[in-house]
Order: C-alpha cells, then structure tokens, then sequence
C-alpha cells in the first residue's frame, strides 16, 4: 500500500511515475487542465481542502488528480486495494480528508461477463470498505462514482433518463454499481456519511483506455496510419451513447464535492446521444488516408442498450455544471495523443486485413 500526496499547482506527483501498466497516462500528467471557478464551501477561504482519491492511476483518476490539484486542493491518492480494508483505513488516518472521490473499481463491462463475481466483490466489497474508513477518518464529503449502466435497457419515452428511473441493470458491471449505490444510501440512512452519487455517462479524451470505443477506434486508425491498413474493425455500431469530455467530467465531481445534496444521486453527461457509426465517422475523417469499417463479431457484448442519453439538469441546478468542451476538440485531442504514442510497438496489437 502507498499513498502519495500531490501539491497544489502541480499536474501529477512527480515523485510516482505513471504504472508501467497503462503507459498511455504518461502525457495525461502533462497536459492542461481547467481550474475550476469555485472551491469548496467553508474551507478553501480558511485552509486548503484534503481531498484522497481513490483509482487515481486510472484513465478518469489522473485528469481527477490534476484538476484538483489545479485548483489548490492538497491531494492523496491512495493506492491501497478497495477490497483491504485495513490498507484502506490507514490512508484514510494518515490524511484525514475533507472530501474523497471514490473512482476506484472494475470498470470493464465486457470483461464483467466473464469474471461477474469478481465484479461484485470489487465494486460492492470495495466500495463498503471505502465508506467504512471514511467514517472511521470523520471524512467530510465522499463522491462516490457510479454509472448510467444502473439503469439498464431504456425504452425510448424514458429518454432522456433522469435520476428518478428506476435502476434496472442488464450488465454484471451495471448490477455492480446499482448494488455499491445501494451501499451509499445505507452508509447515509445508518451512519451518517455524507455521500454523494455521481452517475457518470460515456466520457472520453486524451489518455483513455483503448477498451472502450472511442479510444479503441483512435488507436486503430493511428496503428493505421503507421501501417498502411485501410480497416477499421467495430462491434455496434448502432448503439448511441451520450459522451461528455473527461476534464467537463471531473469538474463535474469536483462541483459535486462543494455543491450536491448529501444523500442525492446526479447523472454526470452531456443531455445528447451519438451513434457509434458517427463517432467512428467522426474519427476516420481525421485519418491521414482513407479507411473502412469492418465487422467484428468478437466487438459485441452479449448484452447491449440501444440508446442511453441521460439529463444533466439536476446537476447543473445544484452546481451551474455544463459540458465546455467540444466534442470536435475531444476527437482531435483523443486522436493526437495516440498518434503521439511511440513507439509502434506500444500500440495494442491487433489482426489486420487490407
């Protein structure tokens, strides 16, 4: 277990390298990030607010770190497994955070399928044990991010969804999360912990796994571009999502930690969907030579949702939130950085045909 601080101002905690296993985030650390406007009510006057961030190596984690840190926050990030509670509840006691943002998880929805109790464990177990040291910490505000697959399979009248929809999951990952909410409202109801609920939609930008679509189609069209090959593998392209920029994201948390109602949940998203054949167009009109889509069967998920567009103005009635950047500017960005990635070889392989 360690944990490390990162100090106001900065843009990474250069005293711990990006993991060796995601060395994609090596230019996240680096890049620029919004400051936001506000800071936490009650404390950024009087002291700077101690903020711990669990999954702060992750995609959504690093860009977290660097905006708060931006923003003057003093920032742990806790390395600890969520599923030990005792390495847990020594980062909780050696920084006795004002707020934590609770990101950690298994976030694979594909992989849910296969390793479905895994999930369970590590996304309901660990978030228990999060709450549970930062009770023990008398931790002020926990933000505890959820997703919009706790909702399910939408019918279209219920578009765009609201946080009052019931939650019907059709995915283990999605089960996962409705079952960690679930956790948050007792923790609250039983025990006092003030714990807010962020149900993050698709988001997407610079630095993003390729195990989700955006990312997966930037990767295959810089590989691409390297290479000569002219396809473009895709899973389903019919499903629409609804994608918000992971620096509008994290603001968004950040808001959530100064504004949101103890107890509450709020849908983190942009209020429109997008094809994922639009977003592929999107991407290959960027590409430096023509290219094509080809079917992949192994792409699709044995269980899919045709449309989630989610409705952001609870958010934006408890904090002043909106997207700011665009999505135009998300593309460029996301495409750059792979192609920046070198060297080819750090490239995920895949099978080609012309």
């Amino acid at each position: 277990m360690v944990s490390t601080a990162v100090e106001p101002g900065s843009t990474r905690d250069a005293s711990r390298p990006p993991r060796s296993d995601d060395a994609a985030m090596r230019q996240v650390w680096q890049a620029p990030h919004r400051v936001s406007r506000h800071a936490l009510s009650g404390l950024g006057a009087v002291r700077r607010v101690r903020a711990l961030v669990t999954g702060a190596s992750g995609f959504v984690g690093c860009h977290l770190v660097a905006h708060l840190a931006a923003c003057g926050d003093e920032v742990t990030t806790s390395e600890a497994e969520i599923t030990d509670p005792e390495a847990l509840e020594a980062d909780f006691e050696g920084c006795r955070p004002d707020a934590v943002y609770h990101l950690a998880a298994q976030a694979d929805v594909k992989a849910s399928f296969t390793a479905a109790a895994a999930t369970l464990r590590v996304n309901v177990e660990g978030t228990f044990n999060v709450l549970d040291a930062a009770r023990r910490a008398g931790a002020g505000r926990v933000v505890v991010v959820s997703s919009a697959d706790v909702y399910g399979r939408l019918d279209p009248d219920e578009l765009p969804v609201g946080e009052a929809t019931p939650m019907r999951p059709v995915t283990p990952y999605g089960a996962s999360k409705a079952a960690a909410e679930m956790v948050c409202v007792q923790a609250g109801a039983a025990r006092g912990l003030d714990v807010v609920r962020a149900r993050a939609f698709n988001h997407l930008g610079p630095g993003q796994s390729d195990r989700f679509v955006a990312a997966a189609l930037a990767v295959r069209i810089a590989q691409n571009e390297r290479t000569g090959a002219k396809t473009v593998p895709v899973g389903n392209l019919k499903a629409r999502r609804d994608f918000t920029d992971v620096r509008d994201v994290v603001r968004a948390y950040r808001l959530l930690a100064e504004r949101g109602v103890c107890g509450e949940a709020y849908n983190v998203c942009s209020g429109t969907s997008l094809s994922v054949r639009d977003l592929a167009d999107a991407l290959m009109a960027r590409a430096r030579h023509p290219m094509r889509l080809t079917a992949d069967d192994e792409l699709f998920r044995p269980v899919d949702v045709a449309e989630v567009r989610g409705d952001p103005s609870k958010l934006r009635a408890a904090t002043g939130w909106s997207p700011e950047v665009e999505l135009e500017q998300t593309l460029d960005e996301l495409l750059d950085y792979w192609r920046d990635l070198t060297p080819e070889s750090e490239l995920p392989p895949r099978g080609d045909s012309q």
